[in-house]
């Protein structure tokens, strides 16, 4: 297996050159994670988009998407903004 070697602090380490198939790996992996993380901002579970992108990686971002279009004028369930950012209470930080 060939090598090629990385030099960290002055020391070199011999890292093998077969890290293609990692590299693709992770590529393939992003339509995933961005469905998953799309789909917990949403308020919907993480893994089940994260699993069904999967099976249709392009149409569930697509699915996710008209649905965040459909959900817009209801409240979000996801991610809570920090209370410097709430729009009910900047008035509250303005004054001080």
């Amino acid at each position: 297996m060939p090598y090629f070697s990385a030099t960290i602090y002055n020391i070199d380490f011999p890292v093998p050159v077969q890290m293609p198939e990692i590299i693709l790996l992770c590529v393939l992996m992003i339509p995933q994670i961005v469905a998953g993380i799309l789909a917990r901002s949403m308020g919907r579970n993480f893994w089940f988009w994260f699993f069904i992108s999967f099976l249709m990686p392009i149409i569930s971002l697509g699915v996710l998407l008209y649905l965040d279009r459909k959900n817009e004028k209801q409240e979000r369930k996801g991610y809570k903004l920090a209370p410097h950012l709430r729009k009910d209470q900047c008035s509250e930080h303005s004054n001080l």
